[in-house]
């Protein structure tokens, strides 16, 4: 328990209700909340109508954010002929004025398409707000006219999987989505070049956790393809491949590492790619992590040379401050050699 759990004064602890915090034992107020968070309105067990005037959130993902009113049904109410008729024929007018213009109705086409998509692929809902507003600004750029209202949407949950660093691949979005794979990469291309996306190199990290978990692989085996993954990327071997391939190659090569049973044709279907890509992206693994404990003995090797060397350097310190301390002390002499002898001739 906190110091914010506790009574400032007796160091109790507090109860907190809908708008005081107490405390227990004192019965100090230590904290109130004035403010009805409940509804508006009161509700009694006999009543069925809907009190509530709010409404939904306003979104990104409808073409009027969500903004808009609608005509509803009579409630139970019994009309007439005349009446129903003249309300259906309202609720139509109505309609067609929400969709006035072609702009919404493509909005309205391509953001249920995004947001179709988005369900199909299990992505979260600020994915979907933030593919309409990119859907909104491509049409206003004019980069819609004479392109696919599908390969559009499709390319613009890729595009936002990309820039918000969710592993998602070309295929797998066209796997859901109503457009090609050439109707997808076109509308990318047009995203990226005119309104220059934030996007970089695809890390096939973001991948390993993904495919580890539909692998049914350890953690200790995922833990170790992340650490090729990172090699991979130090050695410059990355580049230029599909990395959800090397994502697979370095789950393979840390299931082998580990002893685990792993397949290459498994390992290349959950990838999507081939087993001889996935080969390929092992085999360089293998070489730049042969050459990685290389340098490390080098390294090693080259420290303790320089430890030997200083080790050395400090003994020949030594041995000369030995020396000169020899040098400078003055020479003593004994009692016996310092007496005068006894047989010494005397001048006489």
């Amino acid at each position: 328990m906190t110091d914010d759990d506790r009574c400032p004064e007796c160091t109790a602890p507090l109860a907190r209700t809908d708008d005081e915090t107490v405390c227990t034992d004192c019965g100090l107020v230590v904290e109130t909340d004035r403010l009805d968070r409940g509804p508006e309105w009161r509700s009694f067990a006999d009543d069925d109508s809907n009190r509530e005037r709010t409404g939904a959130p306003l979104t990104r993902s409808r073409h009027d954010r969500g903004l808009s009113t609608e005509i509803g049904s009579n409630n139970g109410v019994r009309l007439t002929g005349r009446k129903r008729k003249r309300l259906a024929r309202m609720r139509r007018e109505h309609s067609r004025a929400q969709l006035a213009t072609k702009q919404d109705r493509n909005q309205v086409y391509a953001f249920t398409e995004i947001r179709r998509l988005i369900g199909a692929l299990g992505l979260p809902r600020d994915v979907r707000e933030q593919a309409c507003a990119l859907f909104d600004s491509a049409q206003s750029e004019d980069l819609i006219q004479g392109r696919s209202l599908e390969g559009f949407a499709a390319a613009t949950v890729y595009a936002v999987c990309r820039t918000r660093s969710i592993a998602r691949t070309v295929d797998e979005v066209v796997a859901d989505a109503r457009a090609d794979e050439g109707e997808l990469r076109a509308a990318y291309d047009a995203l990226n070049r005119e309104l220059g996306l934030p996007t970089g190199p695809i890390d096939p990290a973001e991948y390993v956790p993904r495919f580890a978990s539909e692998l049914g692989l350890p953690d200790a085996v995922e833990r170790r393809a992340l650490e090729l993954a990172a090699l991979g990327r130090e050695a410059t071997i990355a580049g230029g491949r599909d990395p959800s391939g090397f994502a697979a190659g370095c789950l393979y090569t840390a299931a082998q590492d580990h002893g685990h049973g792993l397949t290459q044709t498994d390992a290349a279907d959950a990838a999507g790619v081939s087993p001889v890509t996935l080969r390929k992206a092992h085999y360089d693994l293998e070489a730049a992590r042969e050459e990685h404990e290389l340098d490390e003995e080098a390294e090693k090797s080259a420290e303790h040379g320089a430890e030997s060397r200083d080790e050395a350097s400090r003994s020949e310190n030594s041995v000369a401050d030995s020396a000169e301390k020899s040098a400078g002390r003055p020479e003593t002499r004994t009692d016996e050699e310092s007496a005068p002898s006894a047989f010494a001739l005397s001048d006489d």
